[in-house]
C-alpha cells in the first residue's frame, strides 16, 4: 500500500473514495465539511436531520457519487464527542474506514483530515492506523478475496510543515509495519514457529535493520545455568533458544541507562504435566506474544534511533508433557541461584522470564520491561480492555504509563504489595511458582518475576487478555493485536 501526501485540493482528487470524519455535536458541518455540504446541496444536513448521520464513534455513512467531489464515494466516519477526542483516535477512524472500504473492493482512497488535526502527530497516527488495519490473518488460506488497498492520499495537512510531516509519516509507517511484524509472528502455527525458527526469523530481521544479535543454543543455556528455562524446555524434543538483540545509539552516553526488554516466547503451551483443557488450546500458539512484542519493538527502535541503549532478551521454548517433562513438586535452580518449587507446570512463563531477566541484568541492563501472556487472572481483573501493568518503583511505572497514554494504549496499574510475596514462599525451596492463596494470580505472578529483577527499576506487562482478540474490531483483524509495542517504543524514545 502506497501512502503519499497530497497538496492538490481534495475536491479534485480522483479516487474510489474520499474519507473524512464528523463529530457528534450540533454544529457538525464546520470547515471542510461545510464546504462539502454546500457542494452537495445540503445533503449532509439532510442526513443529519433524519438521524442517519449522528457522528457517533465509528458510525459509517457511505455516499455514492457525491456532488462536488472527484471521488466516486464519500465515507463519513463518526468521531464521537469532540471533548473526548484525542489525536490517537485517528488510528481507529482511518483503520475502520480502510477495512470497510477494502471489503468493498476499493483500491484507491483519499483521507481528508479536519481542522486542528493537520500536523505531524495526526499524520503519524493516520499512517500507523492505515498500515495496522491493512494486516490480515489469512496467510494460510488458499482461497483469498485478493482485495487490497493500493494507495492512500493524505489531504488537508499543513504543507508548510514539510520535512516534519514526512518524518511523521515515516514514523507511522515504521510503527505500523513493526506491529504487523510482531502480529505475523504471533499468528504463526507452532509447527511453523518453533524456538529455533523464531530465532532464525529474529536473526533475519536484525540483519535487515542493523541490530546486533546473538542466539544462545541449549548448550550455552546450560553453561549459563538457566535452570528455570531448562526445566520448562525438558519436556519437549524441540530445544530452547535465547534471542539477544542489541541496539546501540550512535552517540552512546558512558554510564547512561541501558533499557532491557524481556519477552516470554513459549511457542506452544500445552500446560505441561498440568495439562490445559482441550477447548481453545489451539490458541496457545500465541503464548510467545511477549517475545513477539519485544521483537516488534526492537525493529521499530532500530529505525527510530533513540538515544538510549536497548538490549532485548527473549527466552523461547515449548511447554510439553513429554516423558522427561518437569513435574509438580520438582525443584529447579534458576540462573540467579534461587530455588523454585514447581507447583503447577502451566505457570511456566514466569520461570523462563526469571532467567531472561537475570541474564538481562548480567548484560548490564539498568532498567527493565518484561511483557508476557502470563495469567488468566488478568482477564478476570481487566477483561480484554486494559493491559495489567506492574512495576517498581512506582515513579518508574508512572513514567511508563504516561507513554502508554501518549500512545493511546489502555494500561492499568496493578497492585504488587508485600502481602503477595508471602503467597509465593515455599516450605522446601526459596519460592514456589504459583501463589498459595485464593485469587490474586496476576499479582503473585508479577511478584515472582520481581524476585529476579531485585532492585532494578522494573515493569511487568501482563498482556494475556489483550494480545489476541477472538473477534475482529472495526479497525483491526481478528487475532494478534501487537499491543504494548507503541508504549514501549515511546518510553524508550523518552528515556
Amino acid at each position: 500500500m502506497q501512502i503519499q501526501l497530497e497538496t492538490q485540493p481534495y475536491s479534485s482528487l480522483e479516487a474510489d473514495a474520499l474519507v473524512t470524519y464528523v463529530f457528534d455535536r450540533d454544529d457538525k458541518f464546520g470547515g471542510v465539511l461545510a464546504d462539502i455540504n454546500v457542494a452537495m446541496g445540503g445533503r449532509l444536513s439532510a442526513l443529519a436531520a433524519s438521524g442517519e448521520l449522528t457522528g457517533n464513534a465509528l458510525e459509517l455513512v457511505l455516499i455514492h457519487f457525491p456532488q462536488g467531489l472527484a471521488a466516486q464515494r464519500l465515507l463519513l466516519v463518526g468521531a464521537g464527542k469532540p471533548g473526548k477526542f484525542v489525536t490517537s483516535d485517528l488510528r481507529k477512524i482511518v483503520g475502520t474506514a480502510l477495512r470497510h472500504l477494502k471489503s468493498r473492493g476499493v483500491k484507491k482512497l483519499v483521507f481528508l483530515t479536519r481542522e486542528g488535526e493537520q500536523g505531524p502527530a495526526a499524520a503519524q497516527a493516520v499512517v500507523e492506523g492505515l498500515v495496522t488495519a491493512d494486516f490480515e490473518t489469512d496467510k494460510y488460506r488458499t482461497e483469498k478475496k485478493n482485495r487490497e488497498i493500493q494507495s492512500v492520499s493524505l489531504a488537508g495537512f499543513d504543507s508548510g510543515l514539510g520535512a516534519n510531516l514526512t518524518a511523521a509519516i515515516d514514523h507511522g509507517s515504521v510503527m505500523g509495519e513493526s506491529r504487523n511484524f510482531a502480529r505475523d509472528l504471533i499468528n504463526e502455527p507452532s509447527n511453523r514457529l518453533t524456538p529455533r525458527i523464531l530465532a532464525a526469523k529474529a536473526e533475519v530481521m536484525a540483519k535487515e535493520v542493523g541490530l546486533g544479535i546473538e542466539i544462545l543454543d541449549e548448550r550455552k543455556i546450560a553453561e549459563l545455568k538457566m535452570g528455570a528455562l531448562l526445566g520448562v524446555a525438558q519436556g519437549s524434543v524441540e530445544p530452547p533458544r535465547v534471542i539477544v538483540l542489541r541496539y546501540v545509539p550512535e552517540h552512546e552516553r558512558p554510564g547512561g541507562p541501558v533499557l532491557g526488554l524481556v519477552g516470554k516466547a513459549v511457542t506452544f503451551d500445552t500446560g505441561g504435566i498440568s495439562i490445559k483443557p482441550a477447548n481453545n488450546m489451539e490458541k496457545m500458539k500465541y503464548d510467545m506474544g511477549g517475545g513477539g512484542t519485544m521483537l516488534g519493538a526492537m525493529r521499530a527502535l532500530a529505525f527510530l534511533k533513540p538515544s538510549v541503549s536497548v538490549i532485548a532478551v527473549i527466552p523461547s521454548t515449548e511447554n510439553m508433557p513429554g516423558g522427561r517433562a518437569q513435574k509438580p513438586g520438582d525443584v529447579q535452580v534458576a540462573m540467579s541461584g534461587k530455588t523454585i518449587e514447581i507447583i503447577n507446570t502451566d505457570a511456566e512463563g514466569r520461570l523462563i522470564l526469571a532467567d531472561g531477566i537475570t541474564y538481562a541484568r548480567k548484560l548490564g541492563c539498568t532498567h527493565l520491561i518484561d511483557a508476557a501472556t502470563l495469567t488468566g487472572a488478568i482477564e478476570v481483573a481487566l477483561a480484554n480492555v486494559h493491559v495489567g501493568a506492574f512495576g517498581t518503583p512506582r515513579e518508574y511505572l508512572d513514567k511508563f504509563l504516561e507513554s502508554a497514554k501518549a500512545a493511546g494504549e489502555n494500561m492499568w496499574p496493578m497492585p504488587i504489595d508485600e502481602e503477595y510475596e508471602e503467597m509465593i514462599k515455599s516450605h522446601i525451596a526459596d519460592i514456589r511458582n504459583t501463589g498459595s492463596g485464593k485469587g490474586g494470580g496476576a499479582s503473585t505472578g508479577a511478584w515472582f518475576i520481581k524476585e529476579f529483577a531485585e532492585d532494578t527499576p522494573w515493569i511487568h506487562l501482563d498482556i494475556a487478555s489483550t494480545c489476541w482478540v477472538d473477534e475482529g474490531r472495526p479497525w483491526l483483524a481478528k487475532g494478534p493485536t501487537g499491543v504494548a509495542i507503541r508504549s514501549i517504543v515511546d518510553f524508550a524514545l523518552k528515556l
